[in-house]
């Protein structure tokens, strides 16, 4: 059985941490910044990571991880 590929868009978006979980970039990052909190931009920095149940339906774009 051959390969399965890996949908680059995905991968690109997403790693895998030492457990398994998918950490990926917090959405509402990239513009219309100047109606957003300082507080709320500071926090906006930190990873966000994937619940498990959203998580298993990346599993067939990304089969390696």
């Amino acid at each position: 059985m051959p390969k399965m590929k890996t949908h680059r868009g995905a991968a690109k978006r997403f790693k895998a941490t030492g457990k398994g979980r998918l950490k990926h970039k917090q959405p509402f990052t990239s513009h219309i910044l100047t109606s957003k909190s300082a507080k709320r931009k500071r926090q906006l920095r930190q990873p966000a990571y994937m619940a498990a149940a959203e998580a298993q339906s990346l599993k067939r774009l990304l089969p390696y991880l």
